[in-house]
């Protein structure tokens, strides 16, 4: 029998407002900037490629909303993250938007300038044309006023130093940017670089390698002048895009097609060999072997945060379960040493970047 009664239609689970997990920063320490005030997690997430449009927006934002849940508090981005280039930020600043734009002033925020992004002489590289042009582009993409933290994504050899640097110096005078720093330099030029960004006012506070344990080129030198110049590293591409989890480790040989770039070359006997080795050593830690390479990065005298990628949740909790052990032995250290085979500063042909690392 109809009453007449109106009973409230429930709000589907995925148009329900997103309301951050309370015990979000319960398990998760977090780690000084060099010589900074800001912190950042030991693991942070990077949306180099599963967030452009070639993946499905509630996949996106269900992944960027549980890493929140999960104590990650900085999310990376550049201006040509995707694909296509620019979409990353867009996306992102959709979930900002509807999700996460609530708690903003609990968010780490990054984006980048410097690889190619629109056609003609403007459109990469460190001109103070394309440097600001592109932060305003990014900040527009992802509905903000300023980001955290901008980087140099790469260094220039025909444009002066002190140009590229003066603008991040007019970024953060303009408001757009509270730190910034650099990604994919040299010691050298890191030097200068710093040298010129504290006679403007504006130190650089942090670094942005390639390093792994198949790529440890930051280990000749890059460490230690980061630590000698104030500034902090976060370490991308922690899992050498994929060698360094057990996703090769079944031995059919299989060559993936489609990925971030082509992996064809990286796949020798020699690179698999050493991930079985690693592998090996990661059962006896209790760990997986994306999990051991995690760990070995965020070790004592280790770089400040680990830039990670994510194609699901499930994928996220597993790195996540790397932060339960980041303790290692003398001797596990140097069977590592010996399992690689790379001496420290060897630069690895995994390392696609360090053509920019070579600019001094």
């Amino acid at each position: 029998m109809n009453t007449g009664e109106i009973r409230p239609v429930p709000t589907p689970e995925h148009h329900a407002p997103y309301v951050a997990a309370a015990d979000r920063y319960e398990s998760t320490g977090y780690r000084r900037v060099g010589a900074t005030g800001l912190a950042l997690p030991p693991i942070s997430l990077g949306l180099w490629w599963n967030f452009g449009d070639n993946r499905p927006f509630s996949t996106q934002r269900e992944i960027l909303t549980h890493a929140f849940d999960r104590g990650i508090t900085h999310f990376d981005l550049a201006n040509n993250y995707g694909p296509p280039a620019g979409s990353a930020e867009e996306n992102f600043g959709r979930v900002l938007a509807k999700d996460l734009g609530r708690y903003r002033d609990e968010l780490i925020i990054s984006s980048k300038a410097g690889w190619n992004m629109w056609p003609g002489p403007y459109g990469n590289l460190g001109s103070r044309k394309y440097i600001l042009a592109s932060a305003d582009a990014s900040l527009q993409r992802m509905g903000l006023d300023y980001v955290d933290l901008f980087y140099s994504h790469r260094a220039d050899a025909d444009t002066p130093l002190e140009e590229t640097i003066g603008a991040l110096h007019t970024l953060v005078t303009q408001g757009k940017a509270l730190y910034v720093g650099l990604s994919s330099y040299s010691p050298e030029r890191t030097v200068e670089a710093q040298r010129i960004a504290r006679e403007l006012g504006t130190p650089l506070v942090i670094h942005q390698p390639a390093y792994s344990l198949l790529n440890r080129w930051v280990e000749d030198g890059l460490l230690q002048t980061l630590q000698e110049q104030g500034m902090g590293s976060i370490a991308f591409t922690p899992l050498a895009q994929g060698l360094l989890t057990d996703k090769y480790l079944r031995g059919d040989g299989a060559v993936p097609s489609g990925g971030r770039t082509s992996l064809s070359g990286h796949l020798t006997e020699e690179n698999l060999a050493t991930a079985r080795a690693l592998n090996e050593l990661a059962g006896e830690r209790g760990q997986s072997l994306a999990q051991l390479a995690i760990s070995w990065l965020l070790r004592e005298g280790g770089v400040t945060s680990v830039l990670l990628g994510a194609s699901s949740t499930g994928q996220l909790d597993e790195n996540l379960g790397a932060l339960a052990n980041t303790a290692f032995t003398d001797e596990e250290l140097a069977r590592i040493d010996a399992i690689t085979g790379k001496q420290p500063g060897e630069v690895s042909t995994i390392d696609i970047w360090n053509v920019s690392a070579r600019i001094d």
